[in-house]
């Protein structure tokens, strides 16, 4: 059920980023998924929802912004987490999320905004309230012409939506016997956002503002959250560790490595500030320097496997296969076959271009895209494997599984025409060689359909 889950809250966002020019991307890391899981599961329980049918989605975007889009799925963007300083902070927010997914809030046309399709913690400094501020006479000519009661409709609905979504999450973090302080702590730089974008209480800021301004939102909250026994209940420092490692490791990943650098200054000899810069150093291709810091953090924790797959993800993209193959091996069996550490573990198998290692190659691959079918990169490799073996029908299906995932939909057609047309009739493959070129085709139309 989780794959499902997984999968269905990734084509999801996939569809809602698949964006020009300011494109978000789905960030795919297997230890920043499970700590994300981790943290939002006494909150799903609090909610009542099922464990495992909720997901928290890593979105790549600089913006401090979380939304929901229907589905039991939650979207975090990475600058959310970059803005954070605790795990507690990020609770708070996936506890107000939380609130509209089990209060249903997406917006549909019934309500007069066909085009909306996602409610979001911050749209205030987003969408509509950035337009307002920022674009002058081309945004009044936007709230001229009777367009702007309609919009006044929408944006009081969206403002009753966040107030109720912020009671639900309050009532999450109370049955999970989390404080509210980290929620408390994050509205507070939303507040200050506020005060450096200009926004303040008059009528016409919140007029505009499709979020109760955060002053107020903290007003309301804070007797609610002292009055609560889980006031005083200390973060759990071990999760907060946890937590700043996974904000190092993606600063490492997001950021320009000179930034990185400076944020993380070879004098910081701790856990985060070494797994930073392991990253920065291997984007400028400093394999020796990324090496050097990998090397530290596992004489920590030789059994560490988010540790070891860094390790191993070094050695293999400096060009070194076959020693990347040991700590790829071990993460993954650490993790119980992780999909997205055996998919690279996989592609280092591959990579030492050693047909012996093929067939252990084959058997990792297909045992992670069974895991988590929307892998490409998996899918790619697989593919690799079935053209190496002659295979072409399987090559094909794997090609068209990787193009589908990509929006690629014309190839994906071809490939999974190609496919089935190879593939024994009425076997999974086959059907599945169908169902994608029906999804291609509808994809196609769709399109043509916009026109």
């Amino acid at each position: 059920m989780r794959a499902v889950s997984r999968a269905l809250a990734i084509l999801a966002a996939l569809s809602l980023t698949a964006q020009p020019a300011s494109a978000q991307s789905v960030l795919r890391d297997a230890e920043t998924e499970a700590l994300l899981d981790e943290m939002a599961a006494p909150l799903v329980k609090a909610a009542g929802l099922a464990p495992g049918n909720v997901d928290i989605v890593l979105v790549g975007d600089p913006s401090i912004n979380a939304f929901v889009a229907g589905g039991q799925a939650v979207y975090i963007h990475t600058g959310l987490i970059e803005a954070a300083d605790s795990a507690a902070e990020v609770q708070g927010v996936i506890a107000h999320e939380l609130g509209h997914v089990t209060g249903g809030h997406v917006i549909s046309s019934s309500q007069g905004m066909a085009t909306a399709s996602r409610i979001s913690i911050l749209s205030m400094l987003l969408g509509v309230a950035a337009a307002v501020a920022g674009a002058g006479e081309a945004a009044m000519g936007v709230m001229m012409a009777g367009q702007r009661a309609a919009l006044g409709k929408y944006l009081a609905f969206s403002r009753v939506q966040e107030s109720a979504a912020d009671a639900a999450g309050a009532q999450y973090l109370s049955k999970a016997g989390i404080s509210g302080r980290g929620s408390l702590d994050f509205f507070k730089k939303l507040q200050n956002l506020e005060f450096r974008y200009g926004m303040s209480h008059s009528d016409e800021d919140a007029y505009v503002s499709t979020h109760p301004m955060s002053g107020e939102r903290i007003a309301r909250l804070t007797h609610d959250y002292e009055a609560d026994p889980a006031w005083n209940t200390p973060a759990d420092p071990a999760l907060q560790a946890r937590f700043e490692r996974v904000k190092a490791k993606l600063a490492g990943y997001v950021q320009e490595p000179q930034q990185t650098l400076r944020e993380f200054p070879e004098t910081d000899t701790g856990a985060p500030a070494r797994y930073a810069r392991a990253y920065a150093f291997h984007k400028q291709a400093m394999m020796d320097k990324a090496l050097s810091e990998t090397e530290a953090l596992l004489k920590s924790a030789p059994d560490d496997p988010y540790y070891l797959e860094l390790e191993g993800q070094v050695l293999l993209e400096s060009g070194r296969p076959r020693d990347a193959i040991a700590p790829l091996r071990k993460a993954t069996e650490l993790t119980g076959n992780e999909p997205l550490i055996a998919s690279l573990f996989g592609h280092a198998l591959i990579a030492t271009e050693d047909p012996s290692q093929y067939e252990e190659a084959k058997k990792v691959l297909r045992t992670a895209v069974s895991r988590d079918r929307l892998n490409p990169f998996a899918w790619y490799q697989l593919g690799v494997i079935y053209a190496a073996e002659n295979d072409m029908p399987r090559a094909r299906l794997a090609s068209a599984e990787q193009q589908v995932m990509s929006g690629q939909y014309m190839e994906a057609l071809r490939s999974a025409q190609a496919a089935e047309a190879g593939l024994p009739e009425g076997s999974p493959d086959w059907l599945r060689a169908q169902d994608i070129a029906m999804q291609a085709r509808g994809e196609l139309e769709r399109a043509k359909d916009r026109k």
